[in-house]
């Protein structure tokens, strides 16, 4: 009798400190109403949270870049006459390949930020912006940051931010909403940008591509005034005919790109896909936010119960 006591007793000791999968079930079931009561409420107050935030569209456009620049024959002159064109702060070759790679980080500079900034009044609706009314298709501000009748910027900040976003803090605002995807496989190149209103998200697009093919053709316009000048100057102080000869092929080369570049809008970039006015937004998704923290909830909970059951085994 004594003998059977002792071998029954590890095995009861044992019982004790596990769980089964049907006790917890068990544990679980009893909790049920409980369990999913709260899951109820976080997804109702996470339904209510979601319709505050504000609709977000994106308009994309797809670019290519150009591969035929617009400096004329000057890579053909390269091997012949490239020390001479070194002087002259003429690039002969090696430049067209990196073109693309200069403008797209142009594009997320805080130079042509400030300038696009200026040239588009984009200050307002990019840091003031609340939603958008689809019925009217008017952009709504936020009234706490800045009143529209008085053009007044009404933000409480700390320093050393100012209740007017400086540039820098609108360039931080901007990058978060541009978007440059370089596919190098397609040959192709993303241009994104998110904002609440549709409409402008679409112009925002168009008039990056448009700026940014702007300002390369302007360098370059202005990089080949300046290597004529130079030319000029050192065809008046050489008698050599040879180097005369080499430094008017070179004006010509010059002449060549100021005459394409001024005939080419679409200068570094091609447009393949326009931006247009997006139907859909992109976000917030609301149904996901709900079922997300319903179904978080619920697990949580599964492991409050699993917690307690394991406490009240350890009492």
């Amino acid at each position: 009798m004594t003998t059977d006591i002792v071998k029954a007793a590890p095995n009861t000791a044992g019982n004790t400190d596990e769980i089964g999968l049907s006790e917890l079930f068990q544990a679980v079931w009893r909790a049920k109403f409980w369990l999913a009561g709260v899951s109820f409420l976080v997804a109702v107050i996470m339904a209510f949270y979601s319709l505050t935030l504000p609709n977000i569209y994106r308009s994309e456009a797809l670019v290519t870049p150009v591969t035929e620049g617009a400096g004329g024959n000057l890579s053909s002159l390269a091997g012949q006459f490239g020390g001479i064109a070194s002087l002259a702060g003429i690039n002969l070759g090696g430049k067209e390949s990196n073109k693309t790679s200069i403008a797209l980080e142009k594009l997320r500079s805080r130079e042509f930020f400030f300038n696009f900034a200026e040239k588009h009044h984009v200050l307002v609706p990019l840091m003031a912006a609340k939603s958008w009314d689809p019925d009217t298709g008017q952009l709504i501000l936020d009234d706490d940051i800045y009143d529209e009748k008085t053009d007044q910027w009404l933000r409480n900040v700390k320093h050393p931010r100012q209740p007017k976003p400086s540039l820098l803090e609108s360039h931080e605002t901007f990058l978060d909403n541009l978007t440059v995807s370089d596919e190098k496989e397609r040959g192709v190149i993303k241009i994104s940008f998110d904002h609440v209103s549709p409409v402008i998200a679409r112009a925002w697009v168009t008039a990056l591509v448009a700026d940014i093919n702007d300002e390369m053709r302007q360098a370059d316009i202005h990089e080949a005034e300046l290597s004529i000048a130079y030319l000029e100057q050192q065809i008046e102080q050489t008698k050599i005919s040879e180097i005369r000869s080499v430094l008017y092929q070179l004006i010509e080369e010059q002449t060549k790109t100021l005459m394409l570049t001024n005939v080419k809008p679409e200068y570094v970039f091609e447009t393949i896909d326009p931006a247009v006015v997006p139907e859909l937004k992109l976000k917030p998704a609301r149904a996901i936010m709900v079922i997300g923290a319903a179904l978080l909830t619920g697990i949580l909970g599964v492991g409050i119960v699993l917690i307690r059951l394991v406490l009240s085994k350890e009492a």
